[in-house]
């Protein structure tokens, strides 16, 4: 990664992005959390509260992605900051009041997750205008060992600050970061470029139309090595997302280990994201983008099945840190590497589109795996449910591109009238 500036704007980027995703990693399964311990919710509920907010936030999004293609992409990050903000500050207001509720948790989770992806749509665009070519695998690195640093602190922190002060101290907490990245984002300054076409009319089919986000989807199947890009990471993603409340159900469950047990199996890996990232441009350098890409492609497909024979006790534990520790390290090793490239290959016309496109799919896809497996753990039990994920997962790196894209030059924009 090296420490070398990459200017002023950056850093303000950087500093809003590390501030956010804090605060959301302290608040790591608050809503879940609330809902059992404070509404009384069954274990039905807080699945299709997890599911809900996915899958409606997705489809409200449909039409998020060409508004903000159209747009100048700092203020539309700095309206969805402040959007997610007002929602998420309500809850803590509403149980102060009194008067929480579990729809309340059911429309915010859905703004907040319609919010995330114009906000990731947006900066995505932003971040390739802002930085040069050259810089985007490490502008890309620092966001991902930012990302995995507040995963590794985050819950723990969380959990404790819970215990000390109450159920929606971290939902506050997570409002205040989206607040502080508002002002993050406002402090870049400067001009920002406007959009090379103007506004479409928006509308609610509007999203869905040529030109529409429509355009994100034809961009990402036409392209060549995108398409299996894409396949490959909507299902790896929702593949490891499904499993993660069935392993939560196994050893908090039938193989009795503690909370904190627990949390120490998930959160001690997370250095492997710090190495992950740190890695990544320098095995790029050294064996180039697509050999990279693939080989930590496939080397993440091998660790899911290794967390089925997991038993009780320490050689239980030692087993799902170990399982997580390379999981996650190739991860973020791919990781970068795939922003960078998915960015490289797409005009700057459709960026936000693109990037809309292939969240709202990655969303809704995890959504309605996990109410899948849900159903698969309830018929066959938790430990098989994960070997069936893991099975599949082996099968993954047949999506990934074969060759070598032949230029990195990036693709033309088709006509406006095309």
């Amino acid at each position: 990664m090296g420490g070398r500036s990459l200017g002023r704007e950056f850093g303000w980027l950087w500093a809003a992005y590390g501030v956010s995703t804090i605060g959301t990693m302290l608040a790591f399964d608050a809503f879940p959390m609330i809902a059992i311990v404070v509404l009384h919710a069954g274990p039905a509920a807080v699945s299709a509260l997890a599911a809900t907010g996915l899958a409606v936030g997705a489809v409200i999004a449909v039409p998020l992605g060409p508004w903000v293609e159209f747009r100048r992409k700092r203020p539309v990050m700095i309206a969805t900051d402040l959007t997610r903000f007002a929602a998420v500050i309500s809850v803590p207001a509403a149980f102060a009041l009194g008067q929480l509720g579990f729809a309340q948790l059911v429309i915010v989770s859905v703004v907040v997750g319609a919010a995330d992806i114009a906000f990731r749509s947006a900066s995505g665009a932003f971040l390739k205008a802002l930085v040069p070519p050259g810089d985007l695998l490490t502008a890309n690195g620092r966001f991902e060992s930012t990302a995995w640093t507040a995963t590794m602190l985050g819950p723990p922190l969380g959990g404790l600050a819970v215990a000390l002060f109450g159920p929606v101290t971290t939902v506050t907490a997570d409002a205040v970061s989206y607040l502080l990245s508002a002002l993050g984002i406002r402090a870049i300054g400067g001009k920002e470029t406007p959009p090379a076409h103007p506004a479409p009319r928006t509308g609610p089919r509007t999203g869905l139309r040529r030109g529409g986000l429509l355009e994100g989807w034809r961009h990402i199947l036409r392209h060549p090595a995108l398409r299996p890009l894409f396949f490959n990471t909507v299902l790896v993603n929702g593949l490891i997302m499904a499993t993660t409340p069935l392993l939560a159900s196994l050893m908090l469950g039938s193989l009795g280990f503690s909370l904190w047990q627990y949390g120490l199996a998930f959160g001690a890996p997370c250095i492997g994201g710090l190495i992950g990232a740190r890695l990544s441009r320098r095995l790029v350098a050294r064996h180039g983008q697509h050999r990279v890409m693939t080989a930590a492609g496939v080397l993440r497909a091998c660790w899911l099945l290794g967390l089925v024979p997991v038993r009780p006790g320490a050689a239980g534990l030692v087993l799902v840190a170990t399982v997580e520790l390379g999981l996650i390290t190739c991860c973020a090793v791919f990781n970068p590497v795939f922003s960078t490239y998915r960015l490289e290959q797409t005009g700057t016309d459709r960026v936000a589109r693109t990037l809309s496109a292939w969240s709202v799919t990655s969303k809704a896809a995890t959504a309605a795996m996990t109410a899948l497996w849900g159903v698969l753990a309830g018929l066959t039990g938790p430990r098989t449910a994960i070997a069936v994920a893991g099975l599949l997962m082996l099968a993954t790196p047949l999506l990934l591109p074969r060759r070598a894209p032949a230029s990195k030059r990036e693709p033309q924009a088709a006509p406006s009238g095309a």
